[in-house]
């Protein structure tokens, strides 16, 4: 498809989750619902079409090791191109991946800059790891580097008690996030534990990864608050084989992460139905692979959320969170074509027909 192309896409626009077009046209790289004066000369493409999917929790440039090269991080991206994921906010990287915004086939990326940890609280060479006393500056530094996020480590086990433990004292954590709002960014952070949520909830937190200790006590709060959760649900798939591989050396923190489990989908359906702003995220990048956005959408309807509203965290809820456009009229034109009407089966996710990133067929 050369660049002056116009593509034309008939069959079903989901422009939202109520609202459903026979048609739209891609000019100049953009949406329109305006039959251009060129139709006739159009390429087109017949199905079921979705605002380009969004991983709202992805690392582009991170591997189980720590930082990789900049061919790693292209090959991560494009595999969530071609699973159709054109946003993705990256959740923690260490590797400075500002170049793939030069890319014109590559998804756009949010950034939060790079994890920050507690010293020796977290994965190797993953974080900047530093005591409280140095939070409200490294909140800042990263607040400036990324683009409008940053990302603590809320919680991670702890060597002395043999199980997860809140790695920041309230206060420390409360006047980092101010400094982080009055920057403009919001912050979010890694949390398993139940005892590490209400405190960063009443600091003024704005999400929480994973989530998997929220209760019948804090879900309320994160409801009244509108905190959200990416639960990352292909991710807790794998507590049970973390579990086995460290219970002889911590047996507690090996029980409450196949009980964190084991409740998980429970944990996700009560936040629903609670209000909770649910998104979809994948952790893709520290030891998961990359381009499994359908996967989690899965997840989250084997949770209890309807088909649209899992479709929703992926697509219109997730961009409109983000602050970014869906099939609007001149928004860039980030879609993915289907054979079939997700909303019937949201598998159907697995298999995109056509992905088209800034007006291009580019899968």
């Amino acid at each position: 498809m050369s660049e002056g192309a116009v593509l034309h896409l008939k069959g079903r626009v989901l422009v939202g989750p109520d609202e459903v077009r026979d048609e739209l046209w891609v000019v100049g790289g953009r949406v329109t619902f305006d039959r251009p004066v060129m139709a006739r000369d159009a390429i087109t493409v017949t199905g079921w079409a979705l605002p380009g999917l969004v991983d709202a929790h992805c690392h582009v440039g991170l591997d189980a090791h720590g930082p990789v090269d900049a061919p790693t991080s292209e090959k991560q991206a494009l595999t969530d191109r071609d699973a159709g994921t054109l946003l993705i906010r990256d959740a923690g990287s260490p590797s400075d991946t500002r170049w793939v915004d030069d890319r014109e086939d590559l998804p756009r990326i949010i950034r939060a800059g790079r994890h920050i940890a507690r010293t020796k609280r977290y994965i190797r060479n993953y974080a900047h790891e530093i005591e409280p006393e140095d939070l409200v500056a490294y909140v800042a530094r990263e607040a400036r580097r990324g683009d409008g996020w940053v990302k603590l480590v809320g919680d991670w086990i702890d060597r002395s008690t043999g199980d997860l433990e809140a790695c920041w004292p309230r206060g420390a954590v409360e006047v980092a996030i101010a400094e982080a709002h009055r920057l403009g960014a919001r912050v979010t952070a890694h949390c398993f534990a139940e005892d590490t949520l209400a405190p960063l909830v009443e600091a003024g937190i704005d999400c929480i990864e994973h989530a998997t200790g929220l209760t019948e006590e804090t879900i309320p709060l994160f409801a009244e608050r509108g905190v959200a959760i990416v639960p990352t649900l292909v991710n807790i798939a794998t507590f049970p084989r973390l579990a086995d591989g460290g219970e002889a050396k911590f047996p507690r923190w090996a029980d409450h992460m196949r009980r964190l489990h084991d409740r998980r989908y429970d944990t996700v359906r009560a936040a629903y139905d609670a209000g909770v702003p649910v998104f979809a995220g994948t952790d893709a990048g520290g030891s998961l692979a990359h381009g499994l956005v359908a996967e989690e959408v899965v997840e989250l309807t084997r949770a209890g959320l309807p088909a649209v509203a899992a479709l929703s965290a992926t697509t219109w809820g997730a961009r409109d969170w983000l602050g970014r456009p869906g099939l609007t009229e001149g928004a860039p034109a980030d879609l993915v074509v289907y054979e079939s009407d997700p909303r019937e089966d949201v598998r159907v996710l697995a298999a995109p027909r056509r992905v088209v990133l800034r007006g291009q067929i580019v899968g």
